[in-house]
């Protein structure tokens, strides 16, 4: 298979870093290429992070020879979110057809999982987070209608958005990955503003549902040492513990958060005033 590394720096290192070694060490690019599957192990809580595309041929993984076990799922969950057209997804011979924003919770303990589109034409965009699990927890699917929906944010402010929560205590249970897509509101530009810090968990951001001419100007760093990486569609931005993320955009986009770390409490937060940063 053959993962990535990414292996990210502290906040005491990104003064020296330029803008090439800022996204060398905080983004993933390139994941989501027509009938190709690739993976990212990053050192952010040991999150992998993974896109595939299938078009003519299924696509299929399992072996643990890039995660040191015998199997990839011998000690890992996964959810895996559908970015693009129809597709299904089987798991140890069981398929799970998903729809565009559908979620597939694979707990720990299965063996393969093989992902194909219903139409070459339009693939599905199977975006894929995985971290470390210490429970078996069965594998569910959980469709765009069931997911949890909070409303957040101001429209004069323009940070009014929809969190919908897929892989979460209140709706799918997991052992310790987090999931769900944002869309800011039509006029709203802002995600996640204002900023927080979970010192507890990492995140990690996918942007789409972009145009290819929109970026998305994501912050991080620490809330009086600042930096800013430019996002395009399908990029996936790795925010450490010890950053703020808040983003915007030039147009319409929605994001895929995924979360891993010591807790579950999506309450666990240490807000940072506006008026701080720098």
């Amino acid at each position: 298979m053959g993962m990535l590394q990414k292996y990210g720096a502290g906040p005491d290192q990104i003064d020296a870093m330029n803008t090439d070694r800022l996204r060398e060490n905080f983004m993933v690019e390139g994941m989501f290429a027509p009938g190709k599957i690739g993976f990212a192990y990053t050192h952010f809580d040991r999150m992998i992070v993974g896109g595939a595309v299938p078009t003519d041929a299924p696509l299929s993984f399992g072996g643990g020879e890039d995660v040191g076990t015998e199997t990839f799922f011998e000690a890992r969950e996964m959810g895996i979110a559908n970015l693009g057209g129809a597709g299904w997804i089987e798991v140890d011979g069981t398929r799970y057809d998903l729809g565009n924003r559908d979620v597939l919770y694979i707990g720990r303990g299965n063996k393969t999982v093989t992902m194909q589109s219903d139409d070459a034409e339009n693939p599905a965009w199977f975006y894929m987070n995985s971290v470390p699990a210490g429970a078996d927890i069965s594998t569910r699917l959980i469709t765009r209608s069931e997911a949890k929906v909070l409303k957040m944010g101001d429209a004069e402010k323009g940070n009014l958005r929809s969190l919908a929560m897929y892989i979460h205590p209140e709706v799918s249970p997991s052992c310790l990955l987090l999931m769900g897509i944002t869309d800011p509101a039509k006029g709203s530009m802002w995600n996640t503003m204002p900023p927080h810090l979970h010192e507890r968990r990492m995140e990690a951001y996918c942007y789409f549902d972009m145009s290819p001419e929109d970026r998305v100007m994501h912050f991080m760093g620490r809330p009086d040492n600042t930096r800013h990486l430019v996002v395009g569609a399908g990029d996936i931005v790795m925010s450490p513990a010890w950053s703020i993320h808040m983003g915007a955009g030039t147009g319409p986009y929605g994001f895929v958060w995924g979360m891993t770390g010591e807790n579950q409490a999506y309450t666990d937060v240490d807000p940072v005033k506006i008026s701080e940063l720098r």
